[in-house]
């Protein structure tokens, strides 16, 4: 009691003693894992032989092959039809080498051996063989083809079953090149032929002989 009569203020009692009272602690935000980077894809040609055709960064990727937008001199979407004079060619060559072959056994065997010999069922698969190969490439469809070309020569080849999609992409990739802020991801098909002498699964290059292009 003070000295108006009232009561004083209360004392404060003991403190609390032991740890204090849990807070609840704020949600955990699982980790983002980092956003994968275009050369980083694996593998760059899936099983099923589709590809991703990306323009990031002034960067148009084809899978794992890199080619810089302003080293691009030429984007088409055609339709492309076998050679089939090309291919018959080819099957005229071939048939003249195994005669020419079959012959020349024949003559160093004294030229006793007939069609029913040993020689004979040789050249005869060997024939039909040429004959498959030929109406392969006779009865082969036309192709919906993009073709990318840089600078260097060098040409990148992917298809889609349709050709309109293919110009699409190829009206976008021409837009990129003239507005840096452009960036767009497709997924394509890789493209093989049998018209040319290279074997590079994404690019192409024309021009030289045993080229293998880029090997994956």
């Amino acid at each position: 009691m003070d000295s108006t009569g009232n009561n004083g203020p209360t004392p404060p009692g003991p403190a609390p003693s032991g740890p204090p009272p849990p807070r609840n602690p704020p949600p955990t935000v699982p980790p983002q894992p980092a956003p994968q980077r275009p050369w980083e894809r694996s593998p760059a040609v899936q099983r099923d032989g589709t590809l991703i055709l990306q323009v990031s960064r002034r960067i148009l990727w084809v899978g794992s092959a890199a080619i810089p937008l302003h080293n691009i001199t030429r984007v088409e979407a055609f339709r492309l039809k076998p050679d089939r004079g090309a291919a018959l060619l080819r099957f005229l060559k071939w048939l003249v080498v195994a005669v020419v072959v079959y012959a020349v056994i024949n003559t160093v065997n004294g030229g006793e051996e007939g069609i029913g010999d040993s020689g004979g069922p040789l050249l005869f698969v060997v024939l039909v063989a040429l004959a498959a190969f030929l109406c392969k490439e006779l009865f082969e469809p036309a192709r919906s083809v993009l073709a990318v070309e840089t600078a260097g020569g060098s040409v990148a080849h992917v298809t889609l079953p349709s050709v309109d999609e293919l110009r699409e992409i190829a009206g976008r990739i021409a837009y990129a090149i003239d507005n840096p802020e452009a960036e767009f991801t497709a997924i394509v098909q890789q493209f093989n032929s049998n018209n040319t002498n290279n074997f590079g699964p994404v690019v192409n290059m024309n021009g030289g002989r045993n080229n293998r292009g880029i090997n994956l």
